[in-house]
């Protein structure tokens, strides 16, 4: 590169066409660039001087004497065909053009901005000058009112007030507020002393606040400030002290800018910015990296260096997700997919928001029984269904209202499917059980059944012995029955209330409901009305122009129109109540069955219902609830399978095997039965759940399903209905024909879920000759055995002076350099042992192994 020389003065501009010249202006020169091949480039160096600027004492920006100044303006278009711009190609030329126009338009803007900065000083430089002129006047205004008032005495004041005046009166009622200008006028410009007068008259009389703009006269207080209105002058904003003033939101949006311009300052510096990440249960590498706002290659990076060889689109689970957050310096915070359903966790009930609530009762038995005619003589007692003329059932549950007027609400469960499936949710809806047995008939298969459920359910039993007025009715008869059912009379001193009634002839009905209405006191049944609703599906069904319907038993709470809720596996909104005789309702509090409409699917019966506040949480828990059930119904092994239940009982979970027995006859279920429970030991037994004659059912199904049980089948079988049941909920039912093979079976069972014996077995002795330290290895005893032998993985235990100082596993076993199975007697090896190393010579290796023996009962 070499140096051109420097030519006249001027200004830069174009001369002729297409040529751009440069004129000396302060300092300007050329400089020839020299490039390989011959090629060669002039180029124009230009130093411009800049005007400059600096505040005088009063604030004022101004220019600096003996500054450079730039070129006047209107030399800039001044044409000079002087020194042209050799070497530059035309684009380079309008480039530039365009930049030396450029920098023309950015100084004549700088121009236009100190202009107005400077014309916006001396505005706030006059508003300062007049407002301290306006103070001025007034304070003197105010003092020659108060020397005046001084001179005339109080003989003047006496017919403006009764009252003596005091200075400060005086000397605010002097001053005047012109309605013009808005400006205190001081007395000395008063006309005369009626004006005066007249002035003061105005300002002392009240003033409506229409006619304040439009008189203008305006009294202050004695040290009473005038309220901001309008707009805000400079003066204010600078003597503003900012008392009783808050953050406003300008204030807040720049702090947030600050703080992520912050952040994108330590991101440009390297740092690192610490976020909280979120863990659910399993999180794919990719979405983890997108959390920890991270590349996804070091997190793969990270995973290599911990042994795990993962892909962007790999799953991990949240132990390894967590490990890998740790790596990255973030916090972490482990969530579950089923955290979404802690919201449905029921607060503890203080029993001071309980008040007292309607029973439920569930009146179960024999169809044959009455019971159904006595469900419609315990309904006819109600006092409002008699005054209407009678009612119509809608639902399968309905309230009763007594003389006395208290409420007891009966539950229809024709099957006790509706029960068994509550009471396998774990939904305690029934509170008392009615069993119906005919006095005539006594206790049936069907009511044995009853029985069970009612026991399995854990809730109070009262029987309600019909028929009593039919040719052959023997009560005792059945009193004696339900002994051998372990349900003990009141009579025969147990505490099993009976009661004699007779549905025909309406006898001592209101004995039964004044004995579920004792046995309720008792049981002491509270509810909390000002809660959210729950309670239970009791049955749920699809009408053709009404949806899903659901008929729900509220058991806390109150229920109302618009409230959303989750049943199950589905969710939706109240869109209305519709209560046993067909009326709407706005709301049902406790113990109240009512019809749900608004639905978004059919719930099963037995599930929970409960209201929530947010519709979001509700499709949130519906949509896990659904996909809970998808996975289930694609599990292969079902939960009553004796596989499963061998798992349990190794894990300590099952102590005992329930079983459901149906037989041809009478006399294989009697001893099939006791052949079982002869099988029982300390340890294990069987407990039949339900043993009768006849086929499988769905009600047996349900009732294996709730407990974890088998069925067992002696020369029947299940209809398909129950076999539909059974596969879907994984029951497993099992058919024989001869007796012994049930019982071999079951013995093999109960001898599976014993404990095995563990007992140990000697292997041989070694004796350590010499230790030795390998690098990367720790220390390796090498040994040779004098006794029997040694294997891998076998225990061992190290034994110095005839003492053991170490017991656990062989972690290593070479011959010279090669691992080996066993060592036998007279050969040397090299022995290494788990997390020890305290080994010396002249040690013995005692080798052992465990093994499992199976007991049989």
């Amino acid at each position: 590169m070499s140096d051109g020389t420097s030519k006249g003065g001027g200004k830069l501009s174009l001369g002729k066409p297409g040529k751009l010249s440069l004129s000396k202006t302060v300092e300007s020169g050329q400089v020839r660039q020299s490039f390989s091949h011959g090629r060669s480039k002039t180029v124009i160096v230009e130093t411009k001087s800049r005007r400059s600027f600096e505040r005088n004492d009063t604030g004022d920006m101004k220019v600096v004497k003996g500054a450079p100044v730039g070129r006047a303006p209107q030399e800039k278009n001044k044409l000079v065909s002087e020194n042209p711009l050799d070497g530059l190609s035309e684009t380079e030329r309008q480039a530039r053009i365009r930049a030396l126009e450029g920098a023309a338009r950015d100084e004549e803007r700088r121009k236009q901005e100190i202009e107005e900065i400077e014309r916006k000083a001396a505005e706030a430089r006059a508003r300062r000058e007049e407002e301290e002129r306006l103070k001025q006047e007034a304070a003197a205004a105010a003092a020659a009112a108060e020397e005046e008032k001084k001179n005339e005495g109080a003989a003047d004041a006496a017919p403006e007030s009764s009252e003596p005046v005091s200075k400060e009166t005086a000397a605010e009622d002097s001053v005047v507020v012109d309605p013009t200008v808005d400006v205190p006028v001081p007395p000395s410009e008063k006309p005369d002393a009626a004006a005066r007068a007249r002035a003061k008259t105005e300002v002392a009389a009240p003033v409506d606040d229409k006619d304040k703009k439009a008189k203008g006269t305006m009294r202050l207080r004695s040290g009473e400030q005038r309220r901001r209105s309008g707009k805000m002058t400079v003066t204010q904003a600078l003597e503003d002290d900012g008392e009783n003033r808050g953050r406003s939101m300008a204030a807040l949006r720049r702090a947030r800018e600050r703080e992520k311009q912050q952040n994108r300052e330590r991101l440009s510096r390297g740092e690192k910015v610490l976020r909280e990440v979120t863990i659910p249960e399993a999180i794919s590498v990719g979405d983890l990296a997108n959390r920890m706002a991270e590349r996804a290659a070091d997190v793969i990076k990270t995973l290599m260096k911990m042994g795990v060889m993962a892909t962007v689109n790999e799953v991990l689970d949240a132990d390894t997700a967590e490990l890998v957050v740790s790596e990255f310096g973030h916090r972490s915070k482990r969530v579950s997919e089923s955290d979404v359903e802690d919201i449905l966790i029921q607060p503890k009930r203080v029993d001071a928001d309980g008040l007292p609530r309607a029973p439920v009762v569930t009146i179960m038995g024999h169809v044959d029984h009455g019971k159904t005619s006595l469900l419609d003589a315990l309904r006819a007692t109600d006092v409002a269904a008699g005054e209407a003329g009678g009612i119509t059932q809608h639902i399968g549950a309905y309230k009763v209202t007594m003389n006395s007027g208290a409420s007891i609400t009966f539950l229809d469960t024709p099957g006790h499917a509706a029960f068994t499936a509550m009471r396998q949710r774990g939904a305690q809806v029934t509170d008392i059980v009615v069993l119906v047995i005919a006095a005539d008939d006594g206790i049936r298969p069907q009511t044995i059944e009853a029985i069970n459920h009612a026991k399995a359910a854990e809730v109070p039993i009262i029987v309600a012995i019909n028929k009593i007025d039919k040719e052959g009715a023997n009560p005792a008869k059945a009193r004696q029955q339900l002994l051998e059912h372990s349900l003990v009379p009141e009579e025969m001193g147990g505490d099993v209330i009976c009661v004699e009634v007779s549905a025909t002839k309406r006898l001592n009905l209101d004995v039964l409901e004044e004995t579920i209405l004792l046995q309720a006191e008792v049981m002491e049944l509270t509810a909390n009305p000002a809660a959210e609703a729950r309670g239970a599906v009791v049955e749920a069904k699809l009408e053709i122009g009404r949806g899903s319907v659901a008929t729900v038993l509220v058991q806390n709470g109150t229920l109302r129109v618009g409230d959303i809720f989750v049943a199950g596996q589905e969710w939706g909104r109240v869109r209305a109540l519709l209560d046993d005789k067909g009326q709407t309702l706005t709301e049902a509090g406790p113990s109240v069955p009512v019809e749900v409409l608004g639905l978004q699917g059919t719930p099963q019966a037995g599930d929970e219902f409960i209201v929530l506040a947010d519709e979001s949480k509700a499709r949130e828990i519906a949509s896990y609830r659904q996909r809970k059930a998808r996975e289930q119904q694609f599990t292969i092994s079902g939960r009553g399978t004796l596989e499963q239940m061998f798992e349990r009982v190794q894990a300590g979970e099952a102590e005992q095997l329930p079983i459901v027995v149906k037989t041809d006859v009478g006399g294989s279920l009697e001893a099939l039965v006791s052949a079982l429970e002869g099988l029982a030991t300390d340890e294990v037994k069987v407990r039949v759940l339900h043993g009768a004659v006849g086929g499988i059912t769905e009600s047996d199904v349900t009732l294996a399903a709730s407990t974890g049980g088998v069925i067992l089948g002696f020369n029947v079988r299940a209809n398909p209905q129950a076999r539909d049941l059974a596969k879907r909920d994984g029951v497993d039912i099992r058919y024989y024909s001869i007796i012994y093979d049930a019982i071999d079976d079951m013995k093999s069972v109960l001898s599976g879920m014993l404990a095995p014996e563990e007992r140990e077995e000697f292997l041989g002795y070694a004796e350590i000759r010499e230790v030795f330290n390998i690098t990367k290895a720790g220390k390796i005893a090498g040994c040779m055995i004098t006794d029997g032998e040694v294997r891998r993985g076998a225990k061992v235990r190290l034994l110095r002076d005839d003492t053991v100082i170490y017991e656990g596993a062989l972690k290593q076993l070479k011959r010279f350099k090669d691992d080996v199975k066993e060592v036998k007697n007279g050969y040397e090896c090299g022995m290494a042992f788990e997390n020890f190393e305290g080994m010396q010579v002249g040690d013995i290796v005692e080798c052992f192994d465990i093994q499992s023996i199976k007991r049989n009962l």
